[in-house]
């Protein structure tokens, strides 16, 4: 996913002034006082302290048994069969459409545990504090019907592709790739994280770490460089900021888009290179995941030399096999939009979450248009022998786990500082 946006901006979310991403310790040190300040108004004012301690506490252990002797036993996470009927299992891992408003639908939605996240279109002139009060309003929903917070992802790269083009970052991927300056892009990835915390947002659906095949190719606006190394060195700097404030980065779009002909929000496509040079382009998507990046997005393309004819997002091969098993990838995983005609040229609404959800995929993503009924299509789905329900219930724990990283109070775990 990552249409890019219109180039005009309204400007009415706050511009931060120039030089913001080169600011000083001192400054930094007065913006963390107020993000801590801010932290904590906003979750008393939610009433989700309580809320968010005993879904952290519940999911102590979570996917692991007690080995030693005398500790307290921890406590079955929300995913487990006694805690949740497997339509509420399901549903973590449904991301839908919000533009603006928290939807009368999206607060049922989010109360009843159908979604477990949604993906931010807001309108170009969407002031912050509103955006920011319809976001809480909605966590408060999904609190209120004993769920886990939601995951509230957006396309921030910088440049063409951001939802908020008032904020950070103010470099795009290809700025910051011509500079080949890993600071600015660690520095960019921190002020977006920092900005996007402040509203609530908690996932990046950034960096792209697809390496373009020719300065010509369409990725090339949006990518961090032109080599595996230039586009790792910068990338990872980019995602390492981001989860240095908070907020999970997203490697997409696995296993390369770099030499896609077509773009597949547009079209089906598929990618005719050999194993060996698809593997050469994975490995900004290695380096990823060796440093701790928190989601992978799948793309939508088809890669036949990986084993496969179907688009990535709906392939065991490309997921199971290439991510999980070659590549070691244990976090969450992440779909395009399945609605793209890449998928959607391939299988219908409810098949393609069923076959993501078959091929390993724990989020699925909905970006195009507000869906509802996924997460009774994956019950149906189980109940007919096509969906393994022990598969939805782990894909469901690997997102709670996650959630609960992005619900403390403290940075997540950012990716190291190394060139590769």
């Amino acid at each position: 996913m990552g249409t890019p946006r219109r180039t005009s901006s309204s400007g009415a979310l706050r511009r931060p002034p120039s030089g913001a991403v080169a600011t000083s310790e001192r400054r930094r040190r007065r913006e963390a006082a107020r993000r801590a300040a801010y932290r904590r108004r906003r979750l008393r004012a939610l009433g989700l302290i309580a809320a968010l301690a005993a879904i952290a506490g519940a999911a102590v252990g979570s996917g692991a048994g007690s080995e030693g002797g005398g500790g307290a036993q921890p406590v079955a996470s929300f995913c487990d069969p006694e805690r949740s009927d497997l339509a509420r299992a399901a549903g973590q891992g449904v991301m839908v459409r919000m533009e603006l408003r928290a939807t009368d639908e999206l607060r049922r939605q989010a109360r009843s545990g159908e979604i477990g996240g949604v993906v931010l279109f807001p309108p170009e002139d969407a002031r912050g504090e509103r955006l920011a009060a319809e976001i809480a309003a909605l966590q408060e929903e999904a609190a209120r019907g004993g769920n886990p917070p939601l995951l509230v992802a957006i396309d921030q790269e910088g440049g063409i592709v951001e939802r908020l083009p008032a904020l950070a970052p103010q470099l795009s991927p290809y700025t910051l790739a011509q500079n080949d300056d890993p600071r600015s892009a660690r520095l960019e990835g921190r002020a977006a994280g920092f900005q996007l915390h402040e509203l609530g947002v908690n996932v990046d659906l950034a960096p792209v770490l697809d390496v373009p095949e020719s300065a010509e190719h369409w990725m090339t606006p949006r990518a961090f460089g032109s080599t595996p190394e230039q586009v790792s060195r910068l990338g990872l700097r980019f995602a390492g900021g981001l989860q240095s404030e908070g907020v999970a980065a997203t490697a997409k779009h696995f296993p390369g888009l770099g030499r896609a002909p077509e773009n597949t929000d547009y079209a089906p496509t598929t990618v005719d290179a050999s194993a060996r040079e698809l593997r050469a382009d994975m490995e900004p998507f290695a380096a990823a995941v060796r440093r701790g990046v928190r989601l992978v997005m799948m793309s939508s393309a088809a890669y036949p030399t990986l084993g496969s004819r179907d688009p990535a997002v709906l392939s065991p091969q490309v997921v199971g096999g290439e991510l999980r098993e070659r590549l070691g990838f244990d976090g969450v995983v992440i779909s395009d939009d399945l609605l793209a005609p890449a998928v959607a040229t391939a299988a219908d609404r409810s098949e393609a979450a069923v076959r993501a959800a078959a091929a390993g995929v724990d989020v699925l993503l909905f970006a195009r248009k507000h869906v509802r009924g996924v997460a009774a299509a994956l019950v149906r789905a189980v109940q007919a022998g096509e969906l393994d329900e022990a598969a939805v219930r782990a894909s469901c724990a690997r997102v709670e786990s996650l959630k609960r990283e992005l619900a403390a109070e403290r940075p997540l775990a950012a990716p190291a500082e190394g060139s590769s």
